[in-house]
């Protein structure tokens, strides 16, 4: 095995906790702004943050084509997907139960991808995307102590649809057509498309007050550089490196560790449910990616 296919191996360890913070940023910077003018902030930080990157290390730039592909998969990856799950929580959906139903996403990426990109999905697979829908619901519907009620509306249910959709499509997307664009580059055409839509969102439908509390400054810079930079630049390097499938299984991570980072920072107990569910889900995802290995 290279160093480089030894390094591969490693991101998603890294991935995972990064991407499972987003939950917890979007809990403590939601108060102090509405989510289309909160995203719409940290977009336009972002792409300050890539214009240094990408100057830092003379990427190149797209061609017209990978340009509008990568405008396409911002659509989809971040519009939708984050727009949808901080509308969601946003509009009084827990943030669990938010979790819970954009975990769909791999069942759905795998379906896609077998019918639509020809990738094989072994038998081995699919009891493990099974054992992981099967652990996140054990962690997010029976994990908690005590008695508390899901709150869902039709229009929290939509949002995460959207959510659900976007995450899905854009990952397939990426794979098909973006794996030739630089990174960088790429990434920084998908934040602007993002940009300019969450701008538009929040100019017709929000009342773009902002709050500036150290709390919301705080969460505002880990959503930037800890997701949109860190995070993000690692799923658009396991797309481009590995299946459909196989990246999309690691989602299956992000509730269970969300919930014992929640253990962790807020003191929310896990039961012997969430344990449970935790071992399942970490299971599910080892039979998805070793399976493809062999």
């Amino acid at each position: 095995m290279t160093e480089r296919n030894r390094l591969l191996r490693w991101i998603p360890l890294l991935f995972v906790p990064l991407w499972s913070t987003g939950f917890i940023g979007a809990k403590y910077g939601l108060p102090y702004a509405e989510p289309f003018t909160l995203l719409s902030i940290r977009m336009y930080l972002t792409l300050g943050a890539f214009l240094l990157l990408i100057n830092l290390y003379q990427a190149r730039w797209p061609d017209l084509r990978g340009a509008l592909h990568s405008l396409v998969v911002g659509v989809l990856v971040h519009t939708c997907y984050l727009g949808g799950v901080f509308s969601a929580i946003s509009s009084g959906m827990s943030a669990g139960l938010a979790a819970l139903l954009v975990g769909l996403q791999p069942i759905l990426t795998a379906l896609l991808a077998w019918s639509l990109m020809g990738e094989r999905i072994a038998v081995a697979q699919w009891i493990g995307l099974a054992f992981g829908l099967i652990g996140v619901g054990m962690v997010l519907l029976l994990g908690k102590s005590g008695s508390e009620t899901i709150i869902y509306t039709p229009a929290t249910l939509l949002y995460t649809l959207v959510a659900l959709t976007g995450i899905t499509l854009g990952t397939l997307y990426q794979k098909r057509y973006c794996t030739g664009v630089n990174l960088l580059t790429g990434t920084f055409y998908q934040f602007l498309a993002t940009a300019t839509l969450m701008t538009l969102l929040a100019l017709l439908f929000e009342t773009r007050q902002v709050h500036w509390v150290p709390p919301f400054v705080l969460a505002l810079l880990w959503l930037v550089f800890g997701l949109s930079v860190g995070a993000i630049l690692l799923l658009m390097l396991m797309i481009r490196e590995g299946e459909a499938a196989r990246v999309a299984s690691y989602f299956y991570l992000t509730p269970p560790v969300t919930a014992v980072m929640a253990w962790l920072l807020f003191d929310e107990q896990l039961t012997s449910w969430a344990m449970a569910g935790i071992v399942l889900t970490a299971v599910g995802v080892y039979l998805v990616v070793r399976s493809k290995r062999r």
